[in-house]
């Protein structure tokens, strides 16, 4: 499993083995989104009377590999070299949020990707540039 996750852009064996061993089963979840929100990189609401507002992340769940998945997120977003449908975007998102945002959003959807992955059993597919 951690050679099929080394496929995704910048995860390497320690994010692979950290997601993998998070995750324990693959059928855990029955949504790849959930797996984000079980990783606590999802904002937390706050609900009362006529309030309702996101707040900071959750941070539920494993710590370490959620510190993994968003040191992934950095490496993508600051030095992976060319084109990466990941990298355009998370910027797009940083040019309205700021990077701290969008290393949050980018590690959610990396821990997204990775256990679609898993349920699947195929490796990261890039996408072709636009234009």
């Amino acid at each position: 499993m951690a050679r099929l996750f080394m496929t995704a852009p910048d995860v390497g064996a320690v994010i692979a083995l950290s997601v993998a061993s998070t995750y324990g089963d693959a059928s855990r979840f029955r949504r790849s989104s959930s797996a984000g929100a079980y990783l606590g990189l999802t904002p937390r609401r706050y609900e009362s009377g006529d309030v309702s507002r996101n707040g900071h992340v959750s941070k539920r769940g494993d710590r370490l590999t959620r510190t993994h998945l968003y040191e992934a997120a950095n490496v993508i977003l600051t030095r992976q070299v060319g084109f990466s449908s990941l990298k355009a975007w998370g910027l797009r998102i940083a040019k309205g949020a700021g990077f701290k945002k969008a290393k949050v959003a980018l590690a959610r959807k990396l821990a997204v990707i990775l256990h679609a992955m898993w349920k699947t059993n195929e490796p990261f597919r890039y996408a072709a540039p636009a234009g």
